[in-house]
């Protein structure tokens, strides 16, 4: 029996007034989870770091016990996460793990991980120093420091797992040894069923924060022409960013009929959204392993994603999704267009794709394949000493 430690973050802190004592993991964390109990010779063990102490089950699946370690406010980031580190080392000197895997390099799960004492990996969801040159980020702001330590943490993993090749090409040189290996999908996508009403005008799906990496003003723009020549709505979901793009993203939505914005969904909200949407768009100028692309092709949505960082990675064009250049407006037209047209066609690129996330992204295949890897990087360390 393997014993793992999986450091996550608790989404609940940032849930006032939630009293549920079952932990709220990530999308993707969450559902590598999922395959993970249950899983034959895992015994997993959640290790998070909360700022204030939370009521929590401490058990999650049968073989998976949760850990809620309260940290000082001082431990965290401005003190690069230092007590995050120490709180950590405690609690895994109790569960005495086999290895440790730290997900993400956002917070402190990653760099916990690195300094845990215990053999160790870490996934790279966001990649920060990219993310932090493309914002322009300000010295010693959130971005910018999280790319500071994610460089730090890196070369002092046992290894990385990488979502998508855009992530190995970004770590390869700094990392020990790599894997790849795309985001697990939660298993209530893959139950989920997408009926569009096709009586009523086609819906398209945009999910995302309104800032300008997302790029949603520019879909806006381009699709204008569009809307006057064909029937459709396009939904866009997700929080504004408060500054003259967000303003500008709300004063383009009021302008158009045909352009909704909700806000920002849940996952039981996205669920219902996906279950009526005709497609996805997605209009990045940055994306690594976007989880609503994978959720939509489980869902059997069909996806017109922009083809930059790691999305080329997730769709076989024409078969299990379209690309779009989000430099050239056209392309979301003509792409907007072919989703519109051949009813057939459409719904068997849809099913193409559900087959394909059915084999690569279903939690319990990605969980296995973690297995295999956490059992690599124990052999490299025995082989090492």
């Amino acid at each position: 029996m393997m014993r793992i430690a999986i450091l996550t973050t608790d989404q609940r802190e940032a849930m006032p007034g939630c009293t549920d004592v079952q932990p709220h993991i990530g999308h993707a964390p969450g559902a590598l989870l999922q395959g993970f109990a249950g899983l034959a010779g895992a015994e997993i063990h959640v290790v998070s770091c909360l700022k204030a102490p939370l009521p929590s089950a401490k058990t999650m699946a049968d073989n998976m016990f949760y850990h809620g370690v309260a940290v000082p406010r001082i431990g965290w980031l401005r003190t690069g996460y230092q007590g995050c580190i120490r709180a950590v080392r405690r609690q895994l000197r109790e569960i005495q793990p086999d290895l440790v895997h730290g997900q993400g390099t956002e917070r402190d799960c990653a760099i916990s991980a690195a300094f845990s004492g215990f053999p160790n990996v870490v996934t790279v969801h966001g990649n920060m120093r990219l993310i932090a040159k493309l914002e322009h980020s300000r010295p010693f702001s959130f971005l910018w420091c999280a790319a500071r330590l994610e460089r730090f943490v890196l070369p002092r993993t046992d290894g990385v797992v990488c979502i998508t090749n855009h992530t190995l090409a970004a770590v390869k040189q700094l990392a020990r040894h790599t894997w790849v290996l795309p985001n697990a999908v939660d298993q209530s996508f893959f139950d989920l069923r997408a009926a569009p009403n096709l009586s009523a005008p086609p819906i398209g799906l945009c999910v995302g924060t309104i800032y300008p990496l997302k790029n949603q003003n520019a879909l806006i723009r381009a699709l204008d022409p569009l809307a006057k020549q064909m029937q459709c709505k396009v939904i866009f979901a997700g929080e504004v960013a408060r500054n003259a793009y967000g303003e500008e993203f709300l004063q383009l939505v009021r302008e158009r009929p045909w352009c909704e914005h909700i806000g920002f969904i849940n996952r039981e909200q996205l669920k219902t959204r996906l279950a009526t949407a005709s497609f996805v768009v997605l209009p990045s100028l940055e994306d690594n392993c976007p989880m609503v692309v994978l959720e939509a092709m489980a869902a059997g949505v069909p996806v017109l994603a922009s083809k930059v960082g790691g999305v080329p990675d997730l769709i076989e064009p024409e078969k299990t999704g379209l690309f779009c250049d989000p430099a050239r407006p056209e392309s979301f037209r003509a792409g907007v267009t072919k989703l519109l047209g051949d009813r057939q066609w459409v719904r068997q690129l849809a099913a193409t794709a559900r087959a394909e996330a059915l084999r690569r992204f279903h939690p319990r295949v990605v969980a296995q394949t973690h297995l295999e890897i956490y059992r690599q990087v124990l052999a490299i360390r025995k082989s090492a000493s």
